[in-house]
């Protein structure tokens, strides 16, 4: 067995940082174009609360890009804001889950969560493909929808698609998060006042909002109001807390879910790799060509991408510690502003001419889910609540 000389790999090491350090000022325009459409998206939901500060980024990034104002130097600083800023947003927002929390809500609120996951993500899939949506666009939303909006999209993004030539992901993955976004918005204010034409209870009510409401902002905001129409202090508290850690409840299967569709999506991917091979030898048994046998399958990547087994850490430090409540405000800040930055960096993926002949099912596929979440997860708190 051969080792490395640490000399050798120490130097690398020293050889990336400095290509790194080097090639940084190349990303600063980029990045500070991203973090002034991200600062404009604030302004607006400062502006209008019902407005995502996500969504208006994203939108942002849109007339960006459609518009040809984003200059050649700025794709360096893009690209690491959609990649790398965006990935880092995720792993901050594991932060804000503690597994304690969850388990205290009783297995009967956990299963409402776990039977709306399961059931929002297996009909995306199954209606995605009636309606002849893209595969990326399919999983993306039905993820969105399921989990946790945005940041699920983000942590999906990473392991589908893989070895397809066709790769819509960044299209997709924006396409997906304008859905989420947007019926998440109409979910946040539809379902206060229905929960009080149902004269649910307020831990019904939270419970209710947080399984189905997509965003994390979005259920804190639908809990609000709803809570606004509780007389009693105590209860009207509860109902907030609930509807959180229910929402943080469907957040916790994030990895568990990127985790099965990257094992899924790799054997898609080899399985094509390996048509691909076989169908070149046919060619060259056909053309009289000797066939090159030692071609082999691309290697593996890894099931869980390296972001989100971050992700998983930050859940665990969260749950076994007990930080400073500064430290999480300041963390769950932190991951609220790159997500939106890199929300802007998603949004300039998209070519509205393409957008334009798929958006109208994906969006459609993106509100049947969403009236299929609401629903499940309220004859959820009716049996099992």
């Amino acid at each position: 067995m051969t080792t490395e000389d640490p000399r050798t790999v120490s130097a690398s090491r020293g050889h990336r940082a400095r290509v790194w350090i080097t090639g940084f000022p190349k990303l600063l325009p980029g990045i500070a174009i991203a973090a002034l459409a991200a600062g404009i998206a604030y302004a607006v939901n400062f502006a209008v609360p019902l407005l995502s500060a996500l969504l208006v980024a994203i939108i942002l990034g849109v007339i960006l890009r459609n518009t040809g104002v984003i200059p050649a130097a700025a794709e360096p600083g893009f690209a690491f804001v959609g990649r790398t800023v965006l990935r880092l947003g995720v792993v901050l927002l594991g932060l804000r889950l503690s597994i304690p929390q969850v388990l205290a809500l009783g297995w009967g609120v956990i299963g409402v969560i776990i039977v709306t996951v399961a059931a929002t993500y297996a009909v995306g899939l199954l209606l995605g493909r009636a309606m002849k949506i893209s595969h990326a666009t399919t999983v993306l939303t039905a993820t969105g929808t399921a989990i946790c909006g945005a940041a699920a999209v983000a942590a999906m993004s990473s392991v589908v698609g893989r070895g397809s030539k066709d790769n819509d992901t960044d299209e997709a993955a924006a396409t997906a998060i304008a859905s989420v976004t947007l019926f998440g918005t109409v979910a946040l204010l539809a379902l206060p006042p229905l929960a009080a034409l149902l004269s649910l209870a307020p831990t019904e009510t939270g419970v209710w909002v947080g399984a189905a409401v997509h965003e994390v902002g979005q259920v804190v905001a639908g809990a609000g109001i709803a809570a606004s129409n509780v007389t009693d202090s105590a209860a009207a508290s509860t109902l907030v807390d609930t509807a959180v850690v229910t929402k943080l409840g469907r957040v916790a299967m994030l990895a568990p879910l990127v985790a099965l569709v990257g094992a899924l999506e790799n054997r898609r991917a080899e399985r094509k790799r390996e048509e691909q091979i076989a169908a070149a030898e046919v060619d060259d048994v056909v053309a009289g060509r000797p066939v090159d046998h030692t071609q082999v399958a691309d290697k593996r990547p890894p099931i869980m991408p390296l972001f989100v087994a971050g992700f998983l850490v930050m859940v665990i430090l969260r749950s076994v510690t007990n930080l400073p409540g500064g430290f999480l405000h300041a963390a769950d800040i932190t991951a609220t502003i790159l997500l939106t930055c890199a929300m802007v960096a998603m949004g300039a993926g998209v070519r509205l001419k393409k957008l334009v002949t798929s958006g109208a099912r994906a969006l459609g596929l993106g509100a049947i889910l969403g009236v299929l979440a609401v629903v499940i997860s309220l004859l959820g708190v009716f049996v099992l609540v």
